[in-house]
Parts: structure tokens; C-alpha cells; sequence
């Protein structure tokens, strides 16, 4: 069952919370609490993680924490402005107060230097901007599946007409093939007979694949890999292209 924070800390934050812009403040949902990163400093000291994980039942933010603010501890850091610009190393008092004067936040952004560097920024702007790249980067990746072929030493034509049918449609798509020949009993024995059907296989595919691996035993099975062609260009294309290129 999860913990709900002692009332006088939930009080604590409720309070906080409307002394400060939307932008500093972070929703928990199902608990009904608003949380200020200031308040993690009224609360004894606890950073957010703590009072997260100890009372909120583990409820986490949205990207990787950095220390912001009223948790950073050191004494000195070093202090990079919004702009940039090099600030020097000022103790961490002034660095909250310059932050404050300019309605940023304090963020460690390397806490191994020494003294431990911080910037001027908007932090809640950050993460959403880091977030939103992060997302347009699951977008472009292009995700490539195995798909996996299964032939024998003795398999007849129709059959693998309509298997070298299927693989081509996986090609096509994008995905690489893994052929595979188990050889059962005495079969192992005329390894080469299974060559052939692969070699015959990769012939029937060839328009849209490359062999990526050759036919190698493993075990009793023989395994070849597929990779989808790489479309060429059409003529059209790379006239148009040539034109495009910038005279010497």
C-alpha cells in the first residue's frame, strides 16, 4: 500500500505552491499535491527523490534529476550564465540569489569538477526541450526485426517458392531473414545437399537481398543471414543530383 505524506508536510507544499509560477511547480497526479522545488528545502532538507520515493511511493519526474537549486550543497560552484557566459566561482549563496534576480534556476550540470559547475537556465524549459528531442529521435530510428526462414535438405520446390515468397515480403520491408536448415540423423553427414538449397535460396532473393552471412553450421543446423538491398538510385535521380552539385 503506498505511504501518503504526513499531513504537515502535504500542508507544507500546498502553501509553498502558491507562492510560485506554474513553471516551478510539478503536478503529482493521484496524490493531489502540488510540490515547489523550494520546498524540498522547508521539508528538513530532503531532496525531491527522497520525499518522492519515501511518502509518494515512488512516483518519479520526467527525465534524469539534476540537482537544482536549494539541493545543491557545496559551498563554491562555478557559475556559467544563461548567455554562456563564464561568472566565475561564487559561493552558492550568491549563485541562488543571481539565479533568483533573473527568475532562472541553479543547475548542477557537472558535479565531478571542482569545484562543481553550474548554469543559469530555466530548468522545466530544459527537460520539456530534451524530452521533445528525445521523442523526435524514437521517431527517425528505424527499428530492423529478424524474421527467421526455416528450409530442409529434402524440401520440394513448391515449398520453397512460397518460403523465398515470404522472405522477399520481409525484405521489402525492411527486416533481415535468417535462414536456417536443421539436419536431422545421417543428414549432417551431406552438409552439402543443405549449401545448395541455400545458395538455390539466395539466387530466388537476390533482387532485394544481400547475403549478410554465409551458410556456416552451427551444430546440427546451417544458418544464413539476409540484409535488405539498398535501393540504387534511378538515372533520373543522379542526373538530378549532378546538377545539383556546385560548379569548380
Amino acid at each position: 500500500m503506498t505511504k501518503r505524506a504526513p499531513s504537515c508536510i502535504m500542508h507544507l507544499f500546498q502553501a509553498e505552491a502558491a507562492r510560485f509560477s506554474p513553471t516551478r511547480i510539478t503536478f503529482c497526479a493521484g496524490h493531489g499535491i502540488l510540490i515547489t522545488r523550494k520546498v524540498c528545502a522547508l521539508a528538513g532538507g530532503f531532496s525531491r527523490q527522497f520525499l518522492f520515493g519515501k511518502f509518494l511511493g515512488g512516483v518519479s519526474t520526467i527525465a534524469a534529476e539534476l540537482l537544482i537549486n536549494e539541493e545543491i550543497r557545496d559551498r563554491e560552484v562555478r557559475v556559467i550564465g544563461a548567455d554562456g557566459a563564464q561568472m566565475g566561482v561564487l559561493p552558492i549563496k550568491r549563485a541562488l540569489e543571481l539565479a533568483e534576480e533573473a527568475g532562472l534556476d541553479l543547475v548542477k550540470i557537472v558535479p565531478t569538477a571542482q569545484p562543481p559547475v553550474c548554469k543559469l537556465m530555466d530548468y522545466d524549459k530544459h527537460r520539456f526541450e530534451q524530452a521533445t528531442r528525445e521523442r523526435e529521435m524514437r521517431k527517425t530510428q528505424k527499428v530492423v526485426s529478424i524474421k527467421e526462414v526455416q528450409l530442409s535438405a529434402t524440401i520440394e520446390e513448391n515449398d520453397v517458392a512460397i518460403k523465398a515468397k515470404n522472405a522477399v515480403k520481409f525484405l521489402q520491408g525492411g527486416d533481415k531473414v535468417k535462414v536456417s536448415i536443421r539436419f536431422r540423423g545421417r543428414q549432417i553427414a551431406h552438409s552439402d545437399i543443405g549449401l545448395k538449397v541455400m545458395q538455390d535460396f539466395a539466387e530466388r532473393t537476390k533482387d532485394v537481398s544481400t547475403v549478410e552471412r554465409r551458410p556456416m553450421i552451427e551444430g546440427r543446423n546451417m544458418i544464413m543471414i539476409l540484409a535488405p538491398k539498398a535501393e540504387k538510385a534511378s538515372k533520373a535521380e543522379r542526373s538530378q543530383k549532378a546538377q545539383q552539385k556546385p560548379e569548380a
